[in-house]
């Protein structure tokens, strides 16, 4: 930037040299049209490609954006612990919760990511193409005691709190774009041995217009010990309402939730255990979808006629123009409809 700056000021200081002059000033257009267009497509942030809509001058339009996460914690302790953890991406969700007063000794692992692309070529199909996946491992044992825990230097020093709570893990992962639900909860337990695994996936790939593909796989793997508490599992399978559905976001970017497939599953599954149990669960539930439809990009005019256009097309038209497009509105005269005229020379 300086030495174009220089370059300008020394092309005009003292005696005007044209050819300097006109040099420096082409240099300086040059770099605000680069500004300019810079500004234009938006700011660089992590994980996200610039934006290039499709013009005539860039016919091959492309946006990226891709958001990952990891997180991983070991913890080990006598005393009160709550935790809380959500994550959604795209299609899919994860919550897990848990609290009680004891002896705590946890591992737990949670991936993310998030990809969207967009390829929006001026001289092919478009492209969109959605790849979501949250992951969560989690080795927990716990094992429930009264605590009384002094806390600061004030009241509670002196005054130390009794914390009495038993074991409480509640999981549950959603797949909107399979349309399904699993749900695992320990509810007051006295102790937890506990081997917890999830995956949640969702891919979907739009070329506009003739092909939509998209899958929604779920998997949910229990290892576990309760000793006197409840122990839940919940596993819901969306009925034929959700069979083919987009997911829980249409094509605008706009929430969608299909209620209507909740209320007529295809499978459910409700287990409920009260004492000692120990509990092995292997669940995998994987949709795919696909659609490939195809139309006319152009009207069937005297090729198949009216009769050959689909009921849509018909409907935009109108039976007044069905003549035209059967071509039956034009007949050629028998004779002639005006007389000849002699002109005299």
């Amino acid at each position: 930037m300086t030495n174009w700056i220089r370059e300008m000021l020394s092309a005009f200081s003292g005696q005007i040299d044209s050819k300097k002059a006109l040099h420096a000033i082409s240099i300086a257009l040059v770099l605000i049209a680069f500004m300019w267009s810079c500004n234009a497509t938006g700011k660089m942030e992590s994980g996200k490609s610039p934006v290039w809509p499709a013009t005539s001058s860039n016919p091959n339009g492309f946006e990226e954006e891709n958001a990952s996460f990891r997180y991983e914690a070991n913890t080990q302790g006598n005393g009160y612990f709550v935790n809380y953890m959500y994550a959604q991406a795209g299609n899919v969700e994860l919550k897990n919760y848990g609290h009680g007063s004891g002896s705590i000794n946890n591992e737990a692992i949670l991936t993310y990511q998030n990809l969207t692309r967009k390829t929006h070529n001026a001289y092919s199909d478009y492209n969109d193409f959605d790849q979501n996946c949250i992951q969560f491992k989690e080795d927990n044992v716990m094992t429930y005691a009264p605590m009384i825990i002094a806390i600061g230097n004030g009241y509670y020093a002196a005054s130390p709190l009794d914390y009495e709570s038993l074991l409480k893990e509640k999981t549950w992962v959603k797949n909107y774009r399979g349309g399904s639900s699993m749900h695992h909860e320990v509810d007051y337990a006295h102790a937890l041995n506990k081997e917890l695994e999830i995956t949640a996936k969702e891919t979907f790939n739009y070329t506009y217009d003739p092909e939509k593909k998209g899958d929604g796989y779920t998997r949910m793997n229990i290892n576990e010990d309760v000793t006197d508490g409840k122990a839940h599992i919940g596993i819901l399978k969306a009925g034929k309402d959700l069979s083919n559905v987009l997911g829980r976001t249409d094509l605008t970017g706009d929430v969608v939730m299909f209620t209507t497939g909740w209320k007529k599953p295809a499978i459910v599954i409700d287990e409920d255990y009260f004492g000692i149990y120990h509990i092995e669960r292997n669940i995998t539930l994987d949709v795919p979808y696909y659609l490939k439809q195809s139309g006319d990009d152009w009207l069937p005019c005297c090729y198949g006629g009216f009769s050959s256009m689909t009921s849509k097309d018909q409907g935009y038209l109108g039976k007044s123009t069905k003549g035209i497009f059967d071509c039956t509105c034009f007949k050629a005269p028998a004779t002639a409809q005006f007389p000849r005229t002699h002109f005299l020379r």
